[in-house]
C-alpha cells in the first residue's frame, strides 16, 4: 500500500531533487538493467535477489506513471468543479475522489479513500454539528466520484464500498462538561448502515431496518460475515474456499461463518 498525499507532491521523494533530461534517464535505466544482469548470472538461484531486482524496477516504473496518473492539472476545470475542488468545504475530500478514479482508470485494483484519521467521525461530543459539518465535506465529492465512474463505464466492475467499522448510538452520550449542545454519540454496532455501489450491486435498494429507536437490525439482519462474504463473492471468490494457514489451522476471512446476501446482487 502506499499513501498518497492531496497538498504538496501527491507521494515523496517521487522526483528528482535536480531534474535531468528524459535521454539521460533512459541510459541511467539501461546501464542500472546491464548491471542487474551481470550481477544476477553470478549469484544463480538467489530469489531474494531476484525479489529485491523486482521492487527495485516496480519503483523506476512508479516514477513514470505516478506523477501522470496524480496529475489532477490534466482535468477539465468542470469535471474538478462537479467534484468541488477549490470549494474550501469539499476541496480535501474531493481531491482525493479525483485521486481515486484516475487510479483506477489505469487499472490499480484497490483504493482507499480515507477522510480523517479517524478521530473526526469519533463523535463523543458535540455529534450534532460535527456529523452535519462532517456530510458537507464529503457528500458532493461522493456524488461526483459515482457519478464519473457511471458515466464512464467503469462502475459497472467497480465495487465501491463506503462505511466505517460501527455507527453511533441513537441516544446521546452527555459531555462530562455538561455543556449546552455538546452532547455526542457513543459506539455502536447493533444497527448501523454502509453503502455498496456498481460492481455487480444493484442499484436503488435499501437492505433491512433497525428498530423504531435505531438500536437494533431487526429485518434482513446483515452480519459483518455476510458483508465480507458478499463483497469476496463480487470479486469473484468464494469466501468458503479461500483459506491462510494461520498458527496451523486453515482460517478464512469468514471464520466459520457468512453468508452471501443474494438480494443485493444484479
Amino acid at each position: 500500500g502506499t499513501p498518497i498525499r492531496t497538498q504538496g507532491a501527491p507521494l515523496l521523494n517521487l522526483s528528482r531533487e535536480v531534474p535531468q533530461p528524459d535521454a539521460a534517464l533512459a541510459v541511467d535505466r539501461d546501464l542500472l538493467k546491464r548491471l542487474d544482469r551481470i550481477h544476477r548470472r553470478r549469484r544463480p538461484g538467489h530469489l531474494q535477489l531476484d525479489a529485491r531486482i523486482a521492487s527495485y524496477n516496480l519503483a523506476a516504473r512508479m516514477q513514470l506513471e505516478a506523477t501522470d496518473a496524480l496529475d489532477l492539472a490534466q482535468e477539465s476545470e468542470s469535471t474538478l468543479k462537479s467534484y468541488g475542488v477549490g470549494n474550501k468545504t469539499t476541496d480535501n475530500y474531493a481531491r482525493r475522489c479525483v485521486m481515486a478514479r484516475r487510479l483506477v482508470e489505469r487499472g490499480v485494483r484497490f483504493v482507499q479513500v480515507y477522510y480523517g484519521n479517524g478521530q473526526p467521525w469519533d463523535t463523543h461530543h458535540g455529534h450534532n454539528a460535527r456529523a452535519a459539518s462532517l456530510c458537507r465535506d464529503i457528500d458532493r465529492p461522493i456524488a461526483a466520484l459515482l457519478d464519473d465512474l457511471a458515466r464512464s463505464g467503469l462502475l459497472e466492475d467497480t465495487l465501491v464500498v463506503w462505511g466505517g467499522e460501527f455507527g453511533r448510538t441513537p441516544y446521546s452520550q452527555i459531555d462530562k462538561n455538561k455543556k449546552k449542545g455538546k452532547a455526542g454519540r457513543d459506539h455502536h454496532h447493533t444497527g448501523f448502515s454502509m453503502f455498496l455501489a456498481g460492481g455487480g450491486i444493484r442499484g436503488g435498494l435499501t437492505y433491512g431496518a433497525t428498530d423504531e429507536l435505531g438500536m437494533h437490525a431487526v429485518e434482513n439482519r446483515v452480519h459483518v460475515h455476510d458483508l465480507h462474504a458478499t463483497l469476496l463473492h463480487l470479486l469473484g471468490l468464494d469466501h468458503k474456499a479461500l483459506t491462510f494457514r494461520h498458527n496451523g489451522v486453515e482460517r478464512r476471512l469468514t471464520d466459520v461463518h457468512g453468508h452471501v446476501i443474494k438480494d443485493l446482487i444484479a
